[in-house]
């Protein structure tokens, strides 16, 4: 007998999911997608090449883009420095992930979304709780229809413990009637699984999802009481993101496995609640990818698709139809841009009448070019080796210096050196202060460790040396300009966050230092 969606959730505290974990879930079941190629799987090759044209004549920036058709890897690329092996941040494409640890748990009978979010968190509770706080339900964190009067995520973050500062925020709205944009839920989400399983959201998933589908080398960032931040901070391969869209293309089920209940896949990515808004002068509602509803931490995209997003362009775009997959990594603004040339080019590729072979081996040289400039300046051989003695500074450094030598330029600040090639860029790992930039401070490691870094330097003018900083498992980079005059060096900083805003000021104050004698 089938179960439908609703009789699944209705039933789900009283029968659980029988979820039955082999030992070699522990290890790698299925390292790789099978691949094949666009034509052999009804795709047309001209139709990516045309995508990857209009990524670099609009300039978005793509860190990576993987293409699946019938469970087949049919287009793979990367942009050097960025690589398969590499994770990169996800930012709220963690949220998709979260409401999966949830379906788990509610397929075990652990809890179920009806249930009332102050039931679990009796210790963090305010003197009063309002009816609308008592009222608020799982579903309603997943829904993001909490009832917030404001965005809280940015006051949460500030505290030691964000489930208390969650349930002390004013609750304006009945529950489950009002869509809003709330980090903080996604975290009470993550929060809620760990005080039933008694594990981080990423060590549940583990044996359930990521071993199951042979994802490793995930990491994913904690609140001050070592839970999963649930919202963001998950870091995880393009293929891994590739593998979970696929896993919820086939409803739950992996090589012959019901990892996880079909129902509760549909019910995730269904519509639940519509965003506010309407039509806009440049966009109709009908075109605009964020108005589409919303479901369990899944976005309704235009026409069947769904899709798990995160800032900046980070993308796992599952399109049942067609049967496909497309995943992207990026730093883009313009996220709706960055859909619009997937709906342009990629969608109509699928089951075009042309689908003859093309010459996909662009694919295989991608790259983020450096800087363009001079890799000499009658400056270098002057300063090369000396120490200039910074001024006080907010990020307590006490020197810097500039070695040059061959293609290189060696930065060296205190105790941090800093390897650029000189126009071309050079792998390394380092920590730097301030570094690397983020957009949500909750979940900021206390202790920075060293970050995977491409790093390049060019002269601008005789004077003036621009030192770019690629973080390259995430979407950020950094640009430094060093100014020298005379005996004097100013170096400026410039987030790519922050260059977003042509209004904004990177929060770091400049360095200036003066040449030792």
């Amino acid at each position: 007998m089938k179960t439908s969606r609703r009789s699944f959730l209705r039933c789900a505290s009283l029968a659980p999911f029988s979820l039955w974990i082999p030992k070699s879930f522990a290890e790698e079941t299925s390292l790789h997608l099978a691949r094949s190629t666009p034509e052999a799987q009804g795709v047309s090759a001209a139709g990516i090449l045309d995508f990857l044209d209009a990524v670099e004549r609009e300039k978005f920036e793509l860190h990576s883009l993987m293409m699946l058709r019938h469970g087949k890897v049919i287009a793979e690329g990367w942009w050097k420095p960025y690589g398969p092996e590499l994770v990169h941040t996800m930012y709220s494409m963690s949220k998709s992930f979260t409401s999966t640890a949830v379906g788990f748990a509610v397929a075990e009978g652990k809890l179920s979304v009806e249930d009332k979010v102050v039931s679990f968190f009796p210790d963090d509770l305010p003197a009063q709780v309002s009816e609308n706080l008592a009222a608020m339900r799982v579903k309603d964190l997943l829904t993001m229809s909490t009832g917030n009067e404001k965005e809280p995520t940015g006051v949460v973050v500030k505290e030691d413990n964000w489930a208390r500062a969650f349930l002390a925020q004013n609750i304006a709205h009945k529950p489950g009637t009002q869509f809003m944009y709330n980090s903080a839920a996604t975290y009470m989400c993550s929060a809620i699984v760990q005080r039933l399983t008694h594990q981080t959201v990423l060590d549940y998933l583990t044996p359930r999802l990521f071993a199951p589908l042979g994802i490793k080398d995930m990491k994913w960032e904690t609140c001050p009481h070592g839970i999963n931040t649930g919202g963001w901070g998950l870091s995880i391969q393009t293929e891994g993101l590739a593998k979970f869209g696929q896993f919820l293309l086939q409803k739950g089920k992996w090589n012959g496995e019901q990892l996880l209940p079909a129902a509760w896949v549909d019910e995730a990515t269904r519509f639940h609640i519509q965003q506010p808004g309407g039509d806009k002068p440049d966009r109709p509602k009908a075109k605009n990818d964020w108005m589409q509803g919303y479901g369990y931490q899944f976005w309704r995209c235009q026409g069947t698709a769904f899709r798990g997003d995160g800032a900046f362009g980070q993308f796992t775009i599952v399109l049942p139809e067609q049967d496909a997959v497309i995943v992207m990594t990026s730093e883009n603004k313009n996220m709706q841009g960055q859909l619009d040339l997937v709906w342009k080019h990629l969608l109509p590729a699928i089951d075009a009448k042309d689908t003859k072979a093309g010459d996909l081996g662009r694919l295989k040289t991608l790259a983020l070019e450096p800087p363009k400039g001079s890799k000499t300046s009658p400056t270098a051989a002057r300063i090369s080796g000396k120490t200039f003695t910074l001024e006080k500074n907010d990020l307590d450094q006490p020197f810097v210096k500039f070695v040059f030598k061959d293609d290189d330029c060696t930065f060296l600040s205190g105790v941090h050196i800093i390897r650029c090639g000189l126009t071309s860029w050079a792998l390394g790992e380092a920590v730097f202060p301030g570094t690397p930039p983020r957009l949500i401070s909750g979940g900021k490691p206390k202790q920075a460790g060293p970050s995977k870094i491409a790093a390049s330097a060019t002269w601008k003018d005789d004077n003036t040396l621009v030192m770019t900083w690629r973080y390259y498992e995430t979407p950020h980079s950094d640009t430094m300009t060093c100014v020298f005059d005379g005996d004097h060096v100013t170096i400026t900083f410039l987030n790519s966050i922050t260059a977003m805003n042509p209004k904004a000021k990177d929060s770091r104050a400049p360095l200036k230092g003066q040449m030792s004698a």
